[in-house]
């Protein structure tokens, strides 16, 4: 059985060198999960209960106000993403769901050339810790094969929804997948062990992230802004001595809403404006460290 590790870089975190000298690595996580969200449509007992408004609808029926929030995703809120990002010459990570992208044919190939990085999440935005061994397998391989259809690439990456079971990490390695950040539990990359051998894990974080906006967290974009900013602030001071890593979560039916875009922008911005800092997809970020900071024998 996995042991759990509260140590992990103890008093004295590694004195990173970022390209360039910067004192904070970002990555900028768009997550996209539009259309394979839970729903009668696809054979779901229950319809989605993440939802901007809580549903009054009996969960076995239909919510098409519910479908409707999550269809924004699409039609227009990842499209305003996009439009910032590459406004401000922003490379981000998009977390896919894989089936969201077969819902929307023309956004795949446009995430990959806009040169941003594509992570796994999912062929379905539903959990898959309670699958066998054997069904997590072909779960994954099928999320796998329909990346390649719709983006002409697959992804290195994979972050669980809801969090990963006791073999994802040994599917993901068998499956020559680079790393994975089914992890909330640090500011930096840091290696565990998968079969004797190391793996590399790319921290995320739930708490800068609009997520918060439905969960009753943020609910003004200057809130959201602010504490994102606090964020980089104390992690950018602290960056002097032993430079870290920021991961920012945005959601396209989420942060794709205009006033809530405010934030994102703005943030973008605030960053832009300091000296030696890395804004980075999450697959330059794993390859940055597994060659300048390999796991030790």
């Amino acid at each position: 059985m996995e042991q759990r590790d509260f140590v992990g870089y103890g008093k004295t975190p590694p004195r990173v060198d970022w390209p360039d000298g910067a004192r904070i690595a970002v990555s900028i996580v768009i997550n996209y999960e539009e259309g394979s969200e839970r729903t009668p449509l696809l054979g779901d007992t229950v319809h989605e209960s993440a939802a901007e408004l809580v549903s009054v609808r009996p969960p076995e029926a239909r919510d098409f106000q519910t479908e409707s929030q999550w269809e924004y995703g699409g039609r227009a809120g990842i499209w305003r993403i996009m439009r910032i990002l590459d406004e401000h010459g922003v490379k981000a990570t998009f977390n896919v769901s894989a089936l969201a992208l077969e819902h929307n044919p023309p956004l795949g190939p446009e995430i990959v050339s806009a040169g941003h990085d594509i992570t796994g999440h999912g062929y379905r935005w539903i959990e898959q810790w309670h699958l066998d061994r054997d069904a997590e397998t072909e779960y994954i391989r099928k999320a796998i094969q329909s990346f390649k259809k719709t983006c002409g690439m697959r992804p290195l990456a994979w972050n669980t929804k809801s969090g990963r079971s006791d073999n994802t990490r040994e599917i993901l390695s068998e499956l020559d997948f680079l790393y994975d950040s089914d992890s909330i539990n640090d500011d930096l990359p840091h290696y565990t062990q998968v079969k004797g051998k190391p793996w590399l894990v790319l921290p995320y974080a739930l708490d800068t992230n609009d997520g918060r906006y439905w969960r009753h967290g943020w609910n003004t974009s200057p809130e959201f802004f602010q504490y994102l900013k606090d964020s980089f602030d104390l992690l950018y001071e602290e960056g002097a001595s032993y430079p870290k890593m920021l991961s920012v979560g945005l959601h396209s039916r989420v942060s794709g809403r205009p006033g809530r875009a405010v934030a994102v922008r703005n943030f973008i911005q605030y960053v832009r404006n300091h000296p030696k800092v890395w804004i980075a997809r999450r697959d330059d970020i794993a390859r940055w460290w597994l060659e300048r900071y390999p796991a030790k024998a």
